[in-house]
């Protein structure tokens, strides 16, 4: 009798769960890529001051916690497929919107909602692939789901340069927001999660899973993704989110800091697929602890860089590493968990997270009007990222080739 891992291919080709899945998170990392390109235009256009281009990259994280907790939890009730589906139209037209708007106040709302959507959307696909691929195999599909992300950042990064400069950072979110309902139309056709579907008949309340993350049984692999999840949301979108806006105080034209981070931005691939190589061999913690490391050490070599060609070199490390740590998180957090809890426990772990996102940002534009040196700021995110891989090392537990409950 075929058991339930062998039922799953059967139910879904797999390449093309990776390829619509990965889709929409394509459209979703060009959103969030353009938005740190955008940032550094509305500084001109807007002439805003650096507290206030902080705050749009938080707004843009409350909106993703928020998202996350929610939808996390409601995937656990009503399905990952129609979660899944809602968290990408939500972003769709929030972006579309954003747009058009001629206020700050109007732009950071919009940039709530898109969080929200993309906030939910992140944990739950992966929650979906995880729960639809044989064991062997799971941890490097997932990476390579992660890796669409850095396919929409280049194509972010490529609108930027081209886009932005002569057509103006509009045009830039509507490109943004179109494909985003293709990818929807796509996902109409997937079907749900074989082992959510198998589970349903035994499904608990919403304060029962909450309770259950926490729980005796789930209480240190939650203290160490909530760890985890914080330092590298905090030190990815401080960091991030303002490497355009960092070129351009380091004394680069706004063109200028574009092109250098679309070189920067290449290297997120070979991070994205040596992670996926490794991670079936190596184990998930060695991945995970080996590429938070290579990040922190790539932070302070970029924040203490001065030459153009330095500048690149290490912002190209800290692409390839930080995106490889990203694609294991995604890989490793849904296995903590049972089919019954492993959205609570995914969307919670990311939702703390995102408080991260909120903060990084504004620390960077709290400390940069206070003149500290940019060498400071990302010496604090190395700083971080290295509490992430102790957490991972001393608290996590090896789920290479682990079954799923």
């Amino acid at each position: 009798m075929a058991t339930l891992t062998e039922k799953k291919v059967d139910a879904i080709s797999k390449n093309k769960l990776l390829g619509v899945a990965g889709l929409g998170w394509l459209f979703d990392a060009m959103d969030v890529g353009i938005l740190s390109f955008v940032i550094a235009a509305l500084h001109q256009d807007w002439n805003l001051t650096t507290q206030q281009m902080g705050w749009i990259g938080s707004v843009n994280s409350i909106g993703m916690a928020v998202g996350a907790f929610v939808f996390g939890i409601y995937a656990d009730r009503v399905g990952r497929k129609k979660i899944f589906i809602l968290t990408l139209l939500l972003f769709s037209i929030a972006s579309g919107l954003s747009a058009f708007t001629t206020t700050l106040a109007a732009f950071m709302i919009l940039r709530f909602f898109i969080g929200m959507g993309l906030g939910g959307e992140l944990p739950v696909a992966s929650t979906l692939v995880s729960e639809s691929v044989p064991a062997a195999e799971r941890g490097r599909v997932v990476v390579l789901l992660e890796s669409f992300w850095a396919g929409g950042w280049l194509i972010a990064a490529v609108i930027s340069y081209f886009v932005i400069p002569s057509f103006g950072w509009r045009v830039a979110l509507l490109l943004t927001a179109l494909p985003a309902l293709y990818a929807l139309y796509l996902r109409v056709k997937l079907p749900d999660s074989p082992q959510f579907t198998a589970k349903k008949t035994g499904l608990q309340s919403i304060s029962t899973n909450i309770r259950s993350v926490w729980s005796k049984a789930y209480r240190r692999p939650t203290l160490m993704l909530w760890i985890v999840w914080f330092t590298v949301v905090f030190s990815y979108y401080g960091m991030f989110l303002w490497l355009p806006s960092v070129m351009v105080l380091k004394g680069f034209s706004l063109i200028q800091s574009f092109q250098y981070v679309l070189i920067m931005t290449l290297a997120q691939l070979p991070g994205y697929f040596s992670a996926a190589w490794l991670i079936e061999r190596m184990g998930r913690k060695f991945v995970l602890v080996t590429y938070l490391l290579g990040t922190a050490a790539s932070a302070l070599a970029f924040g203490n860089a001065d030459a153009i060609a330095t500048l690149i070199v290490a912002g190209a490390f800290l692409s390839f590493f930080n995106l490889g740590a990203w694609g294991a998180l995604y890989a490793y957090s849904p296995e903590q968990y049972p089919t019954v809890i492993r959205g609570t426990g995914t969307g919670m772990a990311a939702s703390f997270g995102r408080v991260g996102g909120i903060l990084g940002p504004l620390l960077v534009g709290s400390l940069l009007a206070a003149d500290y040196d940019i060498s400071w700021i990302f010496a604090i995110f190395c700083g971080s990222v290295i509490i992430g891989a102790l957490a991972v090392a001393f608290l996590g537990k090896e789920t290479k080739q682990l079954e799923l409950e």
